[in-house]
C-alpha cells in the first residue's frame, strides 16, 4: 500500500463513518483532520505504506504529540482516531494486523504521580545519611542516592548485588520485571555515597550476621547482616522524610517518579527515559512529560509582560 493507497483508504474510512455509521459532521471532520496529521507524520518519517507501520511507529507519533505540548485528553482523542482507522484497515484486508491495538491512551492529568522538587530530594538524601558514621545511616544515604540516581524500582535496588555495580565505568546493572536486565549510568553523588557505605558501613553490617553463611552478594544489608527487604526501604524513606520535614506522602517509588520527571524537565527525550526506567512501552513513560504547576507559574512570571 503506497502513499496514494493510504490516502484512498483514509477517504474510504471517512465515507464509512459518515454514511454507514452516520456520525455527526463535526466528528467526521475531526477524524479526517486527526488522520491526515497522522499520515503526514508517517510520510515525514519515510513510511508511505500502512503495511509497514509498526506499534513503535504509533507510539512514536503519540509521543510526538506530547512533545508538541498536547494534553492527555487531546492525545487520547487522536489515538482513538488511529485505533478506529487501523481496525478499519484490518476489516478491509488492507493490512494483516492492528498494530495500534497495544498502544494505550495516556493517563489523564489527575493521575500524575507525586514527585519531589530537586530541593526536596536534596533534603531527603541529607536527612537519610544523618551525622557520624553509623553503618545504617551510611547504608540509607547510599540506598536513596542510588535510587534517585538510577530511577530504580525498590525491588531492583534491594535485589542489586555487589557485582552489579561497576564504579569504574559508572554504571549499575538492574534486574527489572520479567528478569530483564539493563545498564543504567550512576552519578558522582551516588557513587561517593556507595563507596563510603561499602568501605565503612557494609562490613560492620555483614559482621552482625551470626547464623548461617554470610550474605556475600547483596549490596544493601539490614541490621542482621541479611539482604535488606522492600518493607525496610519504606521505613527508611518515611523516616528520612520526617526528619527533612517533607509534607508529601512518601514511598520508594517517589524517587523513581522524581528521577524521570527531573530528567524530562532537564531536556532528556522520552525514549531515553524509557530505556533508563526499563519500561516496555514508551506510552508508560509519557506520564512524565507533564509540566509541573510550579514550572508553569515560574515560566509565566518570567515570560508574561504584565505578570508582575
Amino acid at each position: 500500500m503506497a502513499h496514494d493507497d493510504m490516502e484512498e483508504l483514509l477517504e474510504r474510512f471517512v465515507a464509512h463513518i459518515d454514511v454507514e455509521r452516520g456520525l455527526a459532521r463535526a466528528t467526521v471532520e475531526a477524524y479526517r483532520a486527526d488522520l491526515r496529521r497522522y499520515l503526514a507524520w508517517l510520510r515525514a518519517h519515510g513510511i508511505d505504506d500502512l503495511a509497514r507501520v509498526g506499534t513503535g511507529d504509533v507510539e512514536g507519533y503519540v509521543v510526538s504529540l506530547a512533545e508538541a505540548g498536547e494534553g492527555a485528553r487531546s492525545r487520547s482523542r487522536r489515538l482513538a482516531s488511529l485505533h478506529e482507522f487501523h481496525r478499519f484497515a484490518v476489516d478491509r484486508h488492507a493490512v494483516d494486523a492492528d498494530v495500534s491495538a497495544a498502544v494505550k491512551a495516556p493517563k489523564a492529568a489527575g493521575s500524575l504521580p507525586e514527585v519531589l522538587t530537586i530541593d526536596e530530594v536534596r533534603r531527603l538524601l541529607e536527612a537519610a545519611g544523618g551525622p557520624g558514621k553509623d553503618p545504617a545511616a551510611l547504608r540509607d544515604r547510599a540506598l536513596l542516592e542510588m535510587m534517585y540516581a538510577t530511577g530504580a524500582r525498590v525491588s531492583e535496588a534491594v535485589g542489586a548485588n555487589l557485582d552489579d555495580l561497576d564504579a569504574q565505568e559508572r554504571v549499575v546493572r538492574l534486574t527489572g520485571k520479567g528478569s530483564k536486565q539493563r545498564l543504567v549510568p550512576i552519578g558522582t553523588y551516588a557513587l561517593r555515597a556507595l563507596d563510603r557505605y561499602l568501605s565503612e558501613g557494609r562490613p560492620a553490617l555483614q559482621r552482625r550476621r551470626r547464623n548461617g553463611p554470610e550474605e556475600l552478594r547483596a549490596i544493601f544489608l539490614n541490621l542482621r547482616g541479611r539482604r535488606l527487604s522492600r518493607q525496610s526501604v519504606w521505613a527508611i524513606i518515611r523516616d528520612a522524610g520526617e526528619r527533612a520535614h517533607i509534607d508529601k506522602p512518601l514511598h520508594p517509588h517517589i524517587l523513581r517518579h522524581s528521577f524521570a520527571t527531573h530528567l524530562i524537565q532537564g531536556g532528556a527525550d522520552v525514549r531515553t527515559v524509557q530505556e533508563l526506567l526499563g519500561h516496555a512501552s514508551v506510552t508508560t513513560t509519557q506520564i512524565y512529560t507533564h509540566v509541573s504547576p510550579e514550572h508553569l507559574i515560574e515560566t509565566y512570571l518570567l515570560s508574561h509582560p504584565r505578570a508582575r
